[in-house]
């Protein structure tokens, strides 16, 4: 079901952009929390401003993990939201 069908035509303007704006927000929070994530689990020393080998690989699986993961419980989410869909328009 399409949610803003029961939207007014004037409505929907703003509803997209409110819509845009929080899925912005969203993609900051998860970009933010992967870089937290990755940083703190990888970088052990601060001796240089360069990350050495092991820690650009780690960082780099970190955040590859962290995608598939993210991915994942977003086609799950998907999944149930359709199972859900037949059962609720009964």
């Amino acid at each position: 079901m399409n949610a803003l069908a029961n939207i007014p035509e004037h409505q929907k303007p703003e509803m997209m952009r409110s819509l845009e704006t929080m899925q912005m927000r969203d993609s900051l929070r998860m970009y933010n929390n992967l870089v937290e994530i990755c940083f703190t689990d990888c970088v052990r020393s601060f001796r240089s401003k360069a990350m050495d080998s092991k820690e650009e690989a780690c960082v780099a699986n970190c955040a590859e993990k962290y995608i598939k993961m993210t991915q994942r419980v977003g086609y799950r989410f998907a999944e149930h939201q359709a199972a859900q869909a037949p059962a609720g328009q009964s």
